[in-house]
């Protein structure tokens, strides 16, 4: 599983006109699903997700995690993390599950999240979405849970 993590002042995704989800501080999560990923990623996702330690202690040093801060978590489906680019300039997104399997994994990573977490919120799967964030920092972290 892919995840790109934006820590964020806040963030929200709009499908058309309508707001789906937001948070205030927190983290923007974009989730991509692989072939061969199972539950096991998605809670696997999550525990790295609310153990991250990427917000500021008294000190200003990275020592909180969403947790400590009661921060929000929004998560927003992103195949094209899976995008190859190493031929030609056209990406290939081969990388990423196929759309039943990545709706499925999507969900999983927002009812783990939700089991765990007060503040989740999300994008809509497979909609044309748009991402607005203040990403406080910046901070952004790539990860890849095998």
């Amino acid at each position: 599983m892919l995840a790109l993590v934006q820590r964020v002042a806040c963030a929200s995704v709009r499908v058309g006109e309508r707001v789906s989800g937001e948070i205030g501080q927190g983290l923007l999560v974009f989730v991509c699903a692989e072939p061969a990923d199972t539950e096991s990623q998605a809670q696997r996702l999550v525990d790295k997700l609310l153990k991250l330690r990427i917000f500021a202690d008294e000190a200003g040093k990275m020592n909180r995690s969403v947790q400590d801060v009661q921060g929000g978590l929004l998560f927003v489906s992103q195949f094209t993390l899976a995008a190859d680019t190493a031929a030609g300039n056209r990406p290939s997104f081969s990388g990423a599950a196929p759309p039943a399997q990545g709706r499925a994994l999507f969900e999983a990573v927002l009812r783990l999240a939700r089991d765990r977490h007060a503040v989740v919120a999300q994008g809509e799967f497979g909609a044309d979405m748009q991402v607005e964030l203040v990403n406080d920092g910046p901070v952004t972290i790539p990860l890849h849970l095998h």
